[in-house]
């Protein structure tokens, strides 16, 4: 039988608040973590800072003292979950090194929601996307190649690629050209709305965590690959939130905050083969059963409606961090060309004339982009570039790797 969490009994509040030796989880060890255990973990982190934010805002959102006392209560228990889930990263790994865990997220998250989305203006923003947070890999791997000597792989192992994407110099898109249309919640696939929730939240933490750790590098194309990236990032949040539906309550919103989370949890614990990581996904998705119990009786008692109505009958396929080496080859052949345009997609070629990607490309790039210096710096430094192509040559002819630099050029010098 399928899982249904609207049929499990979860964990009583008040037997979820935990000690802070209990929260204080052991870390992983860096040099023998499955990466998709560290992916996992960088994943629930976002989701879990997406949900304290959330229900921040909605008690600010409302006058009711009854409301805001239990909100309270699931956010203080959100709160020891992001720390019980964050502190599982060691100390002894770099900023670097979780920037690739980032990355790797970003990557593999999105190619398998891609896959399994219903809808093809969904996908089409999953799969559009896709390829700069690939380039983003690419640029951070390089990075670490020449400031560290360090083989980008090893966080990797041979689950994901490094090559280049669409690449990030040529990804930086006028604010109006970001926007998608929203989805209808009410009328589209369950499965839709978790791949809404999910990517927002994680694509969110990835814009915090570079707004905050980019000014720890002390030389200046480090500094300033974090802050091209990071923009990079903002940009995605908004590109994603924008299909989020804006008619939802927030009692709506709360009860698919809640479902979404029962339904990673309940997913990430299939495969998870650290013990000690599979024990916070399961007692996480323990107390997160509760939560949604939460959600439901206050939306019938706050809008008298019954949310059974608005939530599928059973859990609907299962998320998984898996290898996407051959879907991003597809997308990689097919859609590096592609900028925004209004709300939807085009190739940068039948761009009408005096577009506004050109000039916000001129004003941006105006003194260089750091994701090239990078590559340029670490190419004049040992005669190449940084990859793993570990299934053959770069798709895309122009990118392979006698052509990229040249190819990067030439599209940043048409938009000066």
């Amino acid at each position: 039988m399928a899982f249904n969490p609207l049929e499990e009994k979860g964990m009583p509040m008040e037997k979820q608040f935990k000690s802070w030796v209990e929260v204080n989880t052991k870390p992983y060890n860096k040099d023998t973590v499955h990466p998709y255990t560290r992916t996992r973990g960088i994943l629930m982190n976002g989701i879990e800072v997406e949900a304290a934010l959330f229900l921040h805002d909605f008690a600010r959102h409302t006058s009711d003292l009854e409301l805001k006392k239990t909100l309270a209560l699931s956010r203080r228990v959100e709160q020891q979950q992001q720390k019980a889930v964050n502190w599982m990263i060691p100390g002894n790994e770099s900023t670097l090194e979780v920037t690739l865990g980032y990355e790797q997220v970003a990557v593999d998250l999105t190619a398998f929601l891609a896959q399994t989305e219903p809808d093809g203006y969904v996908k089409q923003a999953l799969d559009f996307a896709l390829l700069e947070d690939f380039d983003h890999l690419y640029r951070y791997a390089n990075y670490m190649k020449m400031t560290e000597g360090k083989d980008p792989s090893s966080v990797t192992k041979q689950y994901t690629e490094i090559t280049v994407g669409r690449p990030t110099a040529l990804e930086h898109r006028h604010p109006l050209d970001e926007i998608r249309n929203f989805v209808d919640c009410k009328k589209a696939d369950p499965v839709t709305n978790l791949h809404i929730y999910t990517i927002v939240a994680a694509e969110q933490q990835t814009m915090n965590y570079y707004m905050n750790v980019g000014n720890r590098f002390t030389d200046m194309l480090g500094r300033g690959l974090y802050q091209e990236i990071g923009q990079m990032e903002e940009q995605h949040v908004s590109h994603y939130e924008s299909l989020m539906d804006p008619n939802l309550t927030w009692f709506e919103m709360l009860l698919w905050h809640e479902y979404n989370e029962c339904w990673l949890y309940y997913s990430l614990m299939q495969e998870e083969p650290l013990a000690e990581a599979r024990a916070v996904w399961e007692q996480n998705l323990s107390m997160e059963i509760e939560h949604l119990r939460v959600a439901c009786e206050l939306m019938r008692k706050y809008e008298k409606k019954d949310p059974l109505s608005l939530l599928p009958e059973s859990m609907p396929q299962i998320f998984k961090f898996q290898s996407n080496i051959d879907y991003i080859r597809e997308i990689l052949g097919t859609q590096m060309e592609l900028t925004g345009y209004g709300t939807d997609y085009i190739p940068v070629d039948e761009l009408p004339k005096d577009n506004r990607y050109v000039m916000f490309q001129s004003q941006v790039n105006a003194t260089g982009s750091p994701s090239e210096a990078v590559i340029d710096t670490l190419i004049q430094k040992s005669g190449n570039d940084y990859r793993n192509e570990i299934s053959g040559p770069h798709p895309w002819a122009p990118y392979r790797r006698t052509e990229a630099v040249p190819a990067v050029k030439r599209r940043l010098e048409a938009s000066a």
